[in-house]
């Protein structure tokens, strides 16, 4: 069975995945690495590039022996699984894209880059990634899930805010979405304040032959506020065909 390798977004890290892992562990080896400066590698220092996250994981990847590999990456994970299937299409043999877009773009979103660098050095990180992780839920604090995403989220240094801020504030791969081959599924939260939904229609329309989930009543971690729902999208998309 090719592994399936799950790529988090922005002050995430690879315990946000525990219930992918309940779920499909049993049926796909899943590797969930945390990105350089959060999660269990908070201790490093992140990248200000999506290009340097994305090296990371490809070198993890090579140092397991893993050469194909189904591939998943959210909201800024989102953007470095395009660049991963950008500079190796041969290893990817499905991708999917969650809650994420082929360019930088603030609009829509819920306030822009330079406020969130602003409010993280005046407010401190810990303060910073509790009150973003509470736009990533449609019920804000009040989401089963926040509670454990926002720990999370607080491992997060404030070099790796500003750091993962500037990755993506200055990324685009919109010329590659035509390039890109293997059956891709995009997820998407209908109340997501992080990625509109221009984003993901241009995904959906520019990448060729690509299928599209919109999952009611969820915004940015459709993962973590339906899981089984989630997973099922996510399971009949990776193992079956």
């Amino acid at each position: 069975m090719t592994p399936l390798v799950l790529v988090h977004g922005f002050m995430g890290g690879s315990d946000q995945w525990d219930a992918q892992r309940a779920a499909l562990g049993g049926e796909v080896r899943i590797i969930a690495p945390s990105l350089p400066g959060f999660g269990g590698n908070a201790g490093m220092t992140a990248p200000d590039t999506i290009s340097g996250y994305t090296g990371f994981v490809l070198d993890a990847l090579d140092v397991q022996g893993i050469g194909a590999f189904d591939l998943l990456g959210h909201s800024m994970g989102g953007m470095i699984v395009q660049e991963m299937v950008a500079i190796a299409p041969e290893r990817v043999r499905k991708l999917v894209l969650y809650g994420t877009g082929a360019f930088s773009n603030a609009e829509g979103r819920f306030e822009t880059y330079e406020e969130s660098k602003r409010r993280a050095t005046v407010e401190g990180a810990r303060a910073t990634a509790r009150r973003i992780a509470a736009t990533w839920f449609a019920d804000g604090e009040k989401a089963p899930g926040y509670a454990a995403c926002a720990a999370i989220a607080e491992r997060a240094s404030l070099q790796a805010i500003h750091a993962g801020i500037d990755a993506f504030g200055n990324w685009s791969r919109e010329n590659n979405l035509p390039n890109i081959k293997c059956p891709t599924l995009i997820i998407w939260g209908e109340h997501d304040r992080s990625y509109a939904w221009p984003q993901i229609e241009q995904l959906w329309r520019t990448i060729p032959g690509a299928s599209l989930a919109v999952v009611p009543g969820c915004a940015h971690a459709v993962h973590l506020e339906k899981p089984n729902l989630f997973n099922l999208l996510l399971g009949e998309f990776i193992l079956t065909g």
